[in-house]
């Protein structure tokens, strides 16, 4: 293609997931104008000076630095956008957030999409599994899809791709600090290989009624793992070990025991 015919595309945050995303794009054909004001953009990029130089002209814009200042980059920058061009936000935000996005979006009269990165980028780069929603999702998509990217949309508006990687992040990022905090104590106590052994074993073996199980166990014997869980919060205390995880399933339990007690109780009075 002439450059002329070519796809315009900004990328605002020229970090691990910016940096590779601007350089498969480019790789792919894009004109990718990237700016970022700690990381210099790479030979294949247009070297832009802002975020209001990064959008001049770009078809769509990926806001990928951080939740903290994509309502300042998006304010700095949107006012470049041309007529029927989407801004793009990457970053992992809160879904409230990426709903006020759209609403600035929309007063500039910008088609917003919400994107949610699926999964850790280095590797499939890319590819990497990206969700998205929101008045610019089929925009935003068939514009990536045209340079290789692997990405889904939701029919729904801005924050439900965000709805969707946290929700999922509360599970996923809780076990693996949990695994954390488990295997610290672990080598602390002088367990470590053993413990990991179990992690493992514990994962192999794992199938489609763990989740249910889990699930009903936990609720079934909250008062006794209230208990238990307050005893690992003090030998974590002991070995030197701060009990972040173990405190918070302590809490936890004693909370889901409250309901517990309270239906024990009742269908004792009933003579249940």
């Amino acid at each position: 293609m002439e450059q002329s015919e070519r796809t315009v595309i900004g990328v605002l945050g020229l970090g691990e997931a910016g940096g590779a995303f601007s350089a498969d794009l480019a790789a792919a054909g894009a004109v990718v104008r990237g700016y970022d004001p700690a990381v210099a953009a790479g030979p294949d990029l247009v070297a832009a000076t802002s975020e209001s130089d990064a959008a001049t002209g770009a078809d769509l814009v990926l806001s990928v630095n951080r939740s903290a200042v994509a309502v300042e980059a998006m304010e700095a920058g949107i006012g470049s956008l041309p007529p029927g061009s989407v801004w793009a936000d990457l970053n992992t935000a809160s879904p409230e957030k990426k709903r006020r996005l759209a609403e600035i979006a929309d007063e500039h009269g910008v088609r917003f999409a919400d994107v949610a990165i699926m999964a850790p980028v280095p590797g499939p780069r890319l590819q990497v599994p990206l969700l998205v929603s929101g008045s610019g999702a089929p925009r935003a998509a068939e514009l990536l899809r045209g340079f290789g990217a692997n990405v889904e949309v939701l029919d729904g508006p801005a924050g439900l791709a965000a709805t969707r990687k946290l929700l999922r992040s509360v599970y996923f990022k809780g076990m693996a600090a949990s695994i954390v905090e488990a295997l610290e104590a672990a080598r602390a106590a002088g367990f470590e290989d053993l413990l990991r052994e179990n992690i493992i074993a514990d994962f192999t073996a794992a199938g489609e009624s763990t989740v249910e199980r889990i699930i009903s166990g936990t609720h079934q014997h909250a008062v006794r793992r209230t208990d238990e869980m307050a005893a690992a919060t003090e030998m974590l205390t002991d070995l030197g070990v701060t009990p972040t995880m173990a405190a918070a399933s302590r809490d936890l339990h004693a909370h889901l025991s409250e309901g517990t007690e309270t239906n024990s109780l009742s269908s004792h009075r009933r003579g249940f």
